[in-house]
């Protein structure tokens, strides 16, 4: 008999595979370009509109590379390191991946909807407003391409490991900044109409990415941008995230 998930009220056991999660306690938000996020955003983070979003769980961290070794046995990365993002690897790869893992687990990991992620990046029912997730102040907690500095005072040569940085209300790290994120949705316009759980749009194309990277300017980390990548996609600065129901 497969383990069932663990409630927000019991201990979560994890397997030596599994990236540690967080509860992200169900609730209303308005997601897209809202007031805070100023004048850098883009017309597809528009409409802003209204979506509710249930309980579930997502990583305290990007998966790494060694969580990546230990469920596939092997390192697409181009920048090595154990505690760094695994990138390099396509929407097509993680669902390989998350096959084996689920499979390894008996649990049902999955990608964040576009939903989830950015009601977790806001930092959830405990959101304090901020542009980026954490913090109004880039800095405290992205990885990221500052355009007003010369490349050789901030510009990255490789990945960081995670949890460099500040986490966010949550406990969150790196959402702004470090990696693109892969999401399940397909990419496609925002509906003015409220919303509940909602899973992308049936007529878009590629799948969503979120949360900027280190290879990005400061704009691309805030917490509304959106962008997408095709299903067999994949760049030095694009890993992922897991996410799984409550149930």
């Amino acid at each position: 008999m497969k383990p069932s998930l663990a409630t927000k009220e019991e201990k979560i056991v994890f397997h030596p595979v599994e990236p540690e999660m967080v509860f992200v306690q169900g609730g209303t938000f308005m997601m897209g370009a809202t007031p805070e996020q100023g004048d850098d955003c883009y017309d597809w983070e528009k409409p802003v509109h209204e979506v509710t979003v249930s309980d579930f769980y997502i990583g305290k961290y990007v998966v790494t590379q060694a969580q990546w070794k230990a469920v596939m046995g092997n390192n697409p990365s181009r920048f090595e390191g154990e505690k760094l993002p695994v990138e390099c690897v396509s929407w097509d790869d993680v669902q390989v991946f998350l096959l084996k893992l689920n499979e390894l687990t008996g649990k049902l990991y999955r990608l964040p909807t576009e939903a989830e992620w950015e009601f977790a990046a806001r930092g959830g029912n405990k959101s304090k407003g901020y542009k980026y997730s954490g913090s109004n102040n880039v800095e405290n907690v992205a990885w990221y391409v500052n355009k007003n500095a010369a490349w050789y005072d901030d510009y990255l040569i490789e990945t960081p490991p995670v949890g460099m940085k500040s986490p966010n209300e949550l406990d969150i790290y790196d959402m702004s900044g470090n990696v693109w994120e892969w999401c399940s949705d397909r990419f496609g316009e925002y509906s003015s109409n409220a919303q509940t759980n909602p899973q992308g749009s049936i007529l878009g194309f590629g799948r969503v990415i979120r949360g900027g990277s280190w290879n990005e300017y400061a704009k691309y980390a805030r917490v509304s941008f959106r962008y997408y990548d095709w299903l067999d996609g994949s760049s030095y600065f694009l890993g992922f995230r897991l996410a799984c129901s409550s149930k």
